[in-house]
């Protein structure tokens, strides 16, 4: 449904590289992951296939409609919810979804089925403003109105940064029932957590896409052990840990430090009581996407 071949996007006359030779495919009813941080391309990557921006080389599709020559084709047939909230602030939320689905040529009622079950969540408040809304609601009208046209590929770009940990937990089991209706998904995200909830993912990170595979696939490919070192002086422990000889690489998360060796790990822990950690502790753990993410950004 989504095809990107060796897209290259530059600013600044070329002084800003946004996107770097990008390839990757999405099959039809795919959830389908683009992970990275802010200033990865992901947006730059939207607006392209979404027919907003034009790339500086390479090719890209959107279900069998070229992104240059049939870019209103494509139009037609996507649902686009940006990362910053688009819509019309001073309409209710029930004109919003009326302009839209009149711009599309169809109506709430004709597409109703499809966006019944986000839709009821927010009806009650149909009368208020879209810019009185809360994030989490905002968030389900703009869903709604991206889907008023029963779209057959959705583009949501960073749809829950900002909203809180409940309404994100939401967006994602709507997005699990879309995904059943047929509707093909690419979705982007800063979160690692959110990764695990695709199909299939990407890590990017400036530009570049670093990987590409099922959540569980890109964990396996995690080479060697991975370990969690604790003790109650982190500070420290972090500096220690890090002057170790035989210590590969060493990241702070959260209480602990996810770290890699290149020695057995019983002698980081000799090693650390001589430092004056008695009570440092480790312990083998499974790498994370976002593990996956941080060795992939040191090779």
């Amino acid at each position: 449904m989504i095809t990107a071949t060796n897209i290259k996007k530059t600013y600044n006359k070329g002084e800003v590289k946004a996107l770097n030779d990008i390839s990757f495919s999405v099959e039809k009813g795919e959830l389908f992951g683009l992970i990275g941080p802010d200033g990865a391309g992901k947006t730059t990557l939207f607006r392209i296939l979404t027919t907003l921006l034009l790339p500086d080389q390479g090719d890209a599709s959107v279900d069998n409609y070229d992104i240059r020559k049939d870019y209103q084709q494509i139009r037609n047939r996507v649902g686009y919810m940006p990362g910053r909230f688009s819509l019309y602030q001073d309409l209710t939320v029930e004109e919003n979804l009326n302009f839209f689905a009149t711009v599309f040529g169809t109506t709430i009622q004709e597409n109703y089925d499809l966006i019944k079950d986000i839709y009821q969540q927010i009806e009650p408040f149909k009368d208020r403003r879209a810019g009185k809304l809360s994030g989490g609601m905002k968030q389900k009208l703009a869903l709604s109105c991206a889907l008023i046209h029963k779209p057959s590929v959705l583009f949501l770009d960073e749809p829950t940064t900002g909203v809180d940990v409940v309404s994100r937990k939401e967006f994602w089991t709507m997005l699990k029932k879309l995904k059943q209706e047929g509707i093909t998904i690419l979705v982007s995200t800063p979160y690692m957590d959110e990764a695990n909830l695709c199909d299939r993912i990407a890590l990017i990170q400036k530009g570049d896409i670093l990987s590409i595979d099922q959540p569980a696939g890109i964990v396996r490919s995690f080479p060697g052990d991975l370990y969690a070192v604790r003790a109650s002086d982190t500070h420290r422990l972090l500096q220690n840990v890090r002057n170790y000889p035989n210590t590969v690489t060493c990241f702070a998360f959260g209480d602990a430090l996810h770290v890699t060796l290149s020695a057995d790990p019983q002698s980081l822990l000799a090693y650390l009581h001589q430092q004056g950690h008695q009570d440092a502790a480790i312990e083998k753990i499974q790498p994370t996407i976002e593990d996956c993410f941080i060795h992939l950004l040191k090779n």
